[in-house]
């Protein structure tokens, strides 16, 4: 990298996905496409990201802000390695967290202290080590009377506590969020918020994915707007009036 403060680097990627329309499985499809044009497979060639570029240095928060299909969740799935960028370089310091999708890495039959280990050995953490942190995350996520059940009982509000709680005790130096801070009650997203500024303070960084720019405010100090798959808008937070710090709406 470059900049020995940056933790997170992409350098001008794009991703192309191929998409198959009107796909044949029979020979009755087959033989209709012969004589209806509308009903004949066809490919297109779909770019979701076209020449991004940004970094994240430590203790950074760089918010994600975009219409839906704009390209923003496929952005943070490159970054977390889910993806592979068409074209283009991602390189990554220290232990990243992907609060990408709600449940992602957790077994619906396992219970939620069992998911916890699960989780937790993902990140490379052996069980000597996780139990050390299962009281805090517990505790954290407030779900110890379910904490026994399957997490397959658990609601959309459990799993993103839990899932949150999970990745903020294993103390990542990247935290990647999509939309996964708008879930559950007022009181726990702001313990959530006063987590991260903590992990901030000790150098954590954070790309987080929001459709709420009054949270992008309250969070970041910079944003990226995307539209069609490119940056039409960026800029930093605190040298700008609030006002007109994201101008052009959502």
């Amino acid at each position: 990298m470059p900049n020995a403060d940056d933790i997170v680097v992409v350098d001008r990627v794009s991703k192309e996905f191929v998409l198959h329309h009107n796909r044949v499985d029979s020979l009755k499809g087959r033989f209709v496409g012969l004589f209806h044009r509308r009903h004949r497979p066809r490919r297109e060639h779909f770019l979701a990201l076209s020449d991004v570029s940004f970094s994240l240095a430590r203790g950074e928060a760089i918010g994600l802000l975009g219409r839906n299909g704009s390209g923003k969740s496929t952005l943070l799935q490159i970054v977390a390695g889910i993806l592979k960028p068409s074209s283009g370089t991602i390189a990554t310091r220290g232990r990243v967290a992907p609060l990408i999708e709600l449940g992602v890495g957790f077994h619906p039959e396992l219970t939620g202290e069992e998911n916890i280990y699960l989780n937790a050995s993902l990140y490379g953490f052996r069980n000597r080590e996780i139990r050390q942190r299962v009281r805090a995350i517990v505790e954290f996520s407030e779900l110890a009377h379910f904490i026994d059940i399957p997490v397959k009982n658990y609601s959309s509000g459990m799993y993103m506590r839990l899932g949150f709680s999970i990745a903020v005790h294993l103390e990542p130096d990247v935290m990647l969020a999509d939309e996964i801070l708008a879930v559950g009650d007022a009181t726990f997203q702001e313990k959530c918020r006063d987590r991260i500024a903590h992990l901030r303070r000790n150098g954590m960084g954070i790309v987080l994915v929001s459709h709420s720019e009054d949270q992008v405010r309250s969070i970041c100090d910079s944003f990226i707007r995307l539209d069609g798959g490119r940056v039409v808008e960026s800029g930093r937070l605190g040298s700008t009036p609030r006002a007109h710090a994201l101008g052009g709406g959502i």
